[in-house]
């Protein structure tokens, strides 16, 4: 069984001989795993899924993002940072405010990029800050939820922008024969959604509506990230065509939540980085990953993996356990 079938089974909740996996580090992480156990333990493992990305720098200041937001790193967050600047806070704003061309050339390459690697490995292209990330790093968070009360056609004037923009970039991704695309956007907290319910189904569900809506009438399957908790809405996704969520918390949903989502929604995650990997001792973090392979290990309907790029404060000992019980899987397969 090749990885891309493993990835797909496990999509359509069907049993495999182990469950796909997928680590993905911060930079700060990765390097301090190279420096105690060298480039050979990254590889020594393969991840499941390749993902590629649509969004990148632009010009000679890779902090600035093709939306024109510079991005400050010099805080705690240097894989991220915060915006500098907001550019939208007002109609006038919106009215003077210049959208990015499309840069094709750049979308080409990407895609072109991802149909040389591995095609034993499920394909997916990805884009981040989708809608409602699009919206508060043009507008800042809190003018983006007091305006979803205040100025709503303001907010709908920047989704739908923001919107066609990207439906026109998956026109040109979308002719690639790869397997899935991910969204990232961040609607979650740790308890309930940021905006609620109510202003998720008015402002951002049409949206996702339509870009799902393109990606499984291409044939592929819709991935969607979203930190904490999204329960208050998962049935919505579904609804619109959600095939994987990323990224599923056990510290906020507890593994029999997933129960709830079997036969409709498989899950890519499981592993906690917010409680489990920095604090954990290696017999703990062994059972916890041991638990998890245990729980899906006859239904599918899973990716596991950690619930987020790892960061620093990670032990390295605690990477090594969980990768190794990755691995481990082969010897305990169906």
């Amino acid at each position: 069984m090749t990885n891309r079938e493993r990835v797909i089974k496990a999509i359509n909740f069907q049993q495999t001989d182990y469950l796909p996996y997928e680590v993905g580090f911060t930079q700060q992480l990765r390097e301090k795993v190279i420096e105690a156990y060298g480039e050979a333990f990254i590889n020594s493992y393969t991840n499941n899924i390749t993902l590629y990305g649509l969004q990148g720098s632009r010009g000679a200041d890779m902090n600035t993002d093709e939306y024109g937001v510079f991005w400050d790193k010099s805080g705690a967050d240097k894989d991220i940072g915060v915006p500098a600047k907001y550019h939208i806070q007002t109609e006038e704003d919106f009215e003077k405010y210049e959208w990015p061309p499309i840069d094709e050339a750049f979308i080409r390459e990407q895609s072109e990029a991802l149909m040389k690697t591995d095609p034993n490995n499920f394909r997916a292209l990805g884009i981040g800050f989708t809608m409602y990330e699009r919206l508060w790093t043009l507008m800042s968070i809190e003018e983006t939820l007091a305006n979803m009360v205040c100025e709503p056609e303001l907010c709908h004037g920047i989704l739908e922008q923001t919107c066609r923009r990207i439906e026109k970039m998956l026109d040109i991704a979308l002719e690639y024969n790869y397997d899935g695309f991910y969204f990232g956007d961040d609607w979650g907290q740790q308890q309930g959604l940021i905006m609620g319910p109510a202003h998720w189904r008015t402002f951002i569900k049409p949206y996702m509506a339509r870009l799902y809506k393109m990606v499984r009438e291409s044939g592929k399957y819709v991935i969607q990230h979203s930190c904490g908790d999204i329960r208050e809405i998962m049935e919505d996704a579904y609804e619109i065509g959600l095939n994987v969520y990323q990224t599923f918390q056990p510290e906020i949903y507890g593994l029999d939540y997933s129960k709830k989502l079997h036969g409709k929604i498989a899950i890519w995650g499981g592993i906690s980085t917010q409680n489990d990997l920095p604090t954990k001792t290696l017999e703990e973090i062994r059972n916890i990953v041991r638990t998890t392979i245990a729980h899906f290990r006859n239904t599918g309907g899973i990716i596991i993996a950690p619930t987020h790029s790892m960061p620093a404060d990670i032990p390295v000992e605690n990477v090594k356990a969980m990768v190794e019980e990755f691995l481990n899987q082969e010897g305990t397969a169906i």
